[in-house]
């Protein structure tokens, strides 16, 4: 906002904090480009695609992503295509759109929900999803500064869970790049979000107790995702797990598992699996039964590495 005076930020009770505090001390410094709206999804991402067409940058909030569906028309429909449609003579890609996503420990089924598949099919969109603080900041600005209409999708369970240090000044982190956060051998482990930290515990858990050697990556941007980086991973280790929190069905590790499949088929030593949210509305008290813990990471490996 600083280097670029048509960046607008806006949402509900952005002007305020936001729910999780994202945006204190905006209002007080830029003034009237960042302010509230109604509680209108639908509305919030329209304006934010009408302002992205008048060469403006707009970050617009959807306070939960489990309320991003009243929106889903005109991300898919509109943002997504407003380039194709109009033969190049119109953008919205300088649209990005935040949302707090996944489990909370007390959200229960309306603020807990993992929704990014639902968009990792859609082309036209950028789906980005950061695992720390330092990711958080250098893949948002990749988002603003990129040419084509992206979703940013923050766990909620790391606002406050998640602690390291952040680059001052401009820092950037380039979509579609996974990041190896452990070298290994005997499997390749394969999240996004706060998942990546269950995988990182899983992977120190059998490497402790059984000598199993994971390897460990965190995809960052699901589309486009790092084909190159996950399928040179399970060449050489041979073998894959996929973990998210989102139900099991037509979740996107089925996309992962399937081009892995495709692609490193001779040299799988097992078949690849995944790790994954229950097919069930996201529950409240049940919520540590749904998630895929460390335990059931653990259990995944051991039977994937002794197939």
């Amino acid at each position: 906002m600083d280097s670029n005076d048509k960046a607008l930020v806006f949402g509900e009770d952005v002007a305020f904090g936001g729910v999780f505090r994202c945006t204190v001390g905006l209002l007080e410094r830029y003034g009237r480009r960042c302010f509230n709206t109604p509680l209108c999804e639908q509305g919030i991402v329209g304006f934010g695609i009408g302002l992205a067409t008048q060469g403006y940058t707009p970050i617009a909030e959807i306070q939960f992503a489990d309320y991003i569906y009243p929106a889903f028309d005109q991300l898919v429909n509109e943002a997504a295509k407003y380039r194709y449609r109009s033969g190049g003579t119109f953008t919205a890609g300088g649209l990005t759109v935040r949302a707090p996503y996944g489990a909370v420990g007390h959200g229960g089924h309306y603020h807990s929900q993992s929704v990014e598949s639902f968009f990792t099919h859609v082309p036209g969109l950028k789906v980005v999803v950061p695992s720390s603080p330092a990711q958080a900041k250098g893949l948002l600005l990749s988002c603003i500064q990129d040419p084509d209409p992206c979703i940013f999708f923050e766990p909620k369970m790391l606002y406050r869970t998640s602690v390291e240090e952040v680059p001052v000044g401009e820092y950037t982190i380039p979509l579609g790049q996974a990041q190896m956060l452990r070298e290994g051998a005997d499997i390749t482990l394969i999240g996004w979000g706060a998942q990546v930290h269950v995988l990182a515990q899983a992977a120190q858990a059998v490497a402790d107790a059984d000598g199993i050697s994971c390897e460990v990556l965190d995809l960052r941007t699901l589309l486009p995702w790092d084909v190159q980086a996950v399928t040179a991973s399970v060449n050489k280790t041979g073998r894959l797990l996929v973990s998210h929190e989102a139900p099991l069905s037509s979740g996107f590790g089925a996309e992962l598992v399937a081009e892995v499949s495709r692609r490193c088929f001779l040299r799988l030593e097992a078949p690849p699996v995944r790790v994954c949210g229950s097919d069930t509305p996201f529950p409240l008290v049940f919520e540590p039964l749904y998630l895929p813990g460390v335990e059931r990471v653990v259990d995944a490996i051991r039977a994937t590495v002794r197939f």
